[in-house]
């Protein structure tokens, strides 16, 4: 473990007043990194987004499942009333109209079952119909079907169901990764907001230092002008640097406002208590492996997932493309039980056998090749597709690959950002000394001092906001724990 606490936390002793006094206030919010992240997983707009998309999917996915489950039905007419002419044919071929005058009560309850694999639906019905006579009052005739077993199976067809048992279930894989993602996203974007706004209170103190050191030296520099030890242009320009200083904490004010209003947004603190930042104070450094990012990648991302699922979909639309507009029949049968009588009682005795069986046929003759060019369209696109999946889970192995390289590096990148804010700061405080003593007149290299300070100072966060960024960032793209050494585990709470 390699801890830049000292480092981290020296802006403190740097700090003007006021700025010591903002820590000793109790009407402040100190928030660390780890704080910011865990607010803006629970309540951001991108977490309360993120959860609203997972539970979409994941109904979806319910949805589909449930057709496949038994569907249970009752289906009824009460009553049908009917009063109307109609044209009627005696036995002796002799057609005219009558006056027809019924009321007529169905009531039906059913059982069904798609069946994925082959396409086909089962079925079990019992059914009671009754028909009274309205003239009279009287009821006509009863009709049961106490029990009755039908099956449809298509042949040579389209098989929508075969193909959604192969990609709803990664979809629904895919949509537990991609929630995953967004919460790493989310890590993310605290991230860049958190340090958006340390960078903006660094920049406030810097702003804040700058102009009492050269209000300082102008003041200094105004007694050694009237003495003759220093040219009128020296004290010309530490004028302008005091003039520049001010206008730098005007703009620093303003862009502090910005960046906490902007954090607080997206965390959604609506008080008005400033808010202080507390940067990582140490990291615990560890080396990954690329090619163990790259497997992880493979096996956890929601793109792999969605290389796999691009696929499918160009070779079911070549199978339908194959399919549809085609030789194709249909079977279908229905064996059970049925009866009528006058009475309902006798409308269950001594049931007949029903039977029907059916089979239609499609013979297309003559379509001037449509379907075959249906085919060669989606056989072309299918290669399409392929070729871009390759291209792609190319550059996805290398975008994994560069980013554990970049990684690797942030541990150097920040000793050295720390290193150089730390040479930066005593070169200043020596030029600073040697200028109040008399031993250098050149402002300039005062100047130099005070701008390599303030540049290192600042690069040392931009280097500590880029490596907890890229952190995050690998953990996207593996959903894997480097760290702990372990995937990051799916939490079913966020359906609650």
């Amino acid at each position: 473990m390699i801890r830049f606490a000292a480092i981290a936390f020296s802006f403190l002793f740097f700090c003007p007043v006021c700025f010591i006094d903002a820590f000793c206030q109790k009407d402040v919010r100190k928030l660390t990194l780890e704080e910011a992240i865990r607010i803006a997983q629970s309540q951001s707009p991108d977490a309360l987004n993120a959860k609203q998309v997972f539970k979409a999917s994941f109904w979806e996915y319910r949805t589909f499942r449930g057709t496949y489950l038994p569907q249970l039905g009752i289906s009824a007419t009460i009553p049908n009333i009917n009063t109307s002419i109609q044209k009627y044919t005696d036995p002796t071929g002799l057609e005219t109209f009558l006056h027809q005058q019924y009321t007529s009560y169905n009531a039906n309850l059913a059982l069904s079952q798609k069946i994925g694999l082959t396409g086909g639906t089962i079925s079990l019905n019992s059914g009671l119909q009754r028909v009274d006579n309205v003239a009279d009052s009287t009821t006509i005739s009863y009709l049961s079907t106490p029990i009755n077993i039908g099956y449809t199976q298509p042949f040579f067809v389209f098989n929508p169901f075969k193909w959604e048992r192969k990609i709803e279930p990664i979809k629904n894989d895919q949509a537990k990764r991609k929630y995953l993602e967004d919460c790493e996203q989310i890590s993310i974007t605290a991230t860049n907001y958190f340090f958006s706004l340390l960078q903006a209170q660094i920049e406030k103190k810097i702003s804040l230092t700058n102009e009492s050191n050269y209000d300082t030296l102008y003041k200094i520099a105004k007694g050694r002008y009237q003495l003759g030890k220093i040219a009128e242009n020296d004290l010309l320009l530490l004028e302008l640097n005091v003039l520049k200083a001010q206008a730098a904490v005007e703009n620093a004010n303003l862009a502090l406002d910005n960046a906490s209003f902007g954090l607080k947004s997206y965390l959604r603190i609506k008080d008005t208590i400033p808010l202080i930042l507390i940067p990582p104070a140490s990291i615990d450094y560890f080396s990954v492996d690329p090619k163990l990012a790259v497997e992880q990648a493979n096996a956890n991302s929601s793109t792999a997932l969605d290389f796999k699922k691009r696929l499918l979909e160009a070779a079911r639309d070549v199978n339908q493309a194959k399919m549809d507009g085609r030789f194709d029949a249909q079977l279908s049968a229905v064996f059970g039980l049925t009866q009528s009588a006058s009475t309902i009682d006798k409308a269950y005795k001594n049931p007949l056998n029903q039977q029907q069986v059916s089979l239609g046929l499609n013979i297309p003759l003559l379509d001037w090749g449509v379907a075959r060019g249906k085919i060669k369209m989606a056989q072309s696109q299918q290669e399409i597709v392929k070729n871009s999946v390759e291209q792609d889970i190319i550059d996805f192995q290398r975008n994994v690959y560069l980013k554990v390289v970049q990684f690797n590096m942030q541990k150097k990148q920040l000793m050295i950002a720390a290193k150089s804010d730390t040479v930066a700061k005593k070169t200043y405080d020596v030029t600073k000394g040697r200028y109040l003593i008399g031993k250098i007149n050149s402002i300039l290299d005062l100047n130099n001092a005070q701008i390599n300070t303030d540049d290192a100072e600042v690069a040392y966060y931009q280097a500590l906001q880029t490596y907890w960024r890229t952190y995050f960032e690998l953990r996207k793209q593996t959903l894997y724990d480097f760290n702990l050494n372990k995937t990051i585990p799916f939490d079913f709470s966020v359906l609650k």
